[in-house]
């Protein structure tokens, strides 16, 4: 599959997963390519924690309420730290959606799916506070996203209905043909 047909066929995947180890030699890979990620004045703020020690992973998803890949055999938490790129400007954000988007389609890629986690471990309840505890995460760093790594135990259907094209992108300025 190409790049651009991997991209078009990327979805997120909430189902469980089969009981299937993810090699480490694969979660390595999908690593780099997050690591690969363009990043403001090559700051670099985005880092990353894969867990596939089935102990450890229970410890996360206990903490974990409601519930999310309660089957994953593995999950990469994406780290953000707060650095001054430009003037007074901080890209974390940018960065770390960069290296989430490029794991994800490397996950994809490799045969595997997954779902970009954030709001649900960000929000007021602070799930990604009690996930740093177990990981032991300094201060410096906050849990931005949890990815669930496995091969899907059910198949991931067609995905959310996009607006076409002509609604959302144009040429030469805005509502233009």
């Amino acid at each position: 599959m190409d790049i651009l047909e991997l991209i078009q066929s990327r979805r997120s995947y909430r189902g469980p997963y089969e009981n299937t180890p993810v090699p480490r030699e694969d979660l390595r890979r999908i690593m780099e390519a997050g690591l690969a990620a363009p990043s403001g004045c090559n700051k670099q703020t985005t880092s990353l924690i894969a867990v596939d020690n089935p102990e450890l992973l229970r410890k996360l998803k206990a903490a974990i309420n409601p519930p999310i890949a309660e089957t994953a055999p593995a999950a990469i938490l994406v780290l953000a730290r707060e650095i001054i790129a430009y003037r007074d400007r901080c890209y974390s954000v940018q960065d770390y959606s960069a290296a989430i988007e490029n794991m994800l389609l490397a996950i994809k890629a490799l045969g595997y799916e997954s779902c970009w986690y954030e709001g649900h471990i960000t929000d007021l309840d602070r799930i990604d506070l009690k996930l740093a505890e177990i990981l032991d995460v300094p201060e410096e760093y906050r849990i931005v996203c949890l990815l669930p790594v496995g091969k899907a135990a059910r198949e991931p259907g067609a995905g959310p209905k996009k607006l076409a094209f002509e609604k959302r992108a144009w040429f030469n300025g805005f509502g233009n043909d």
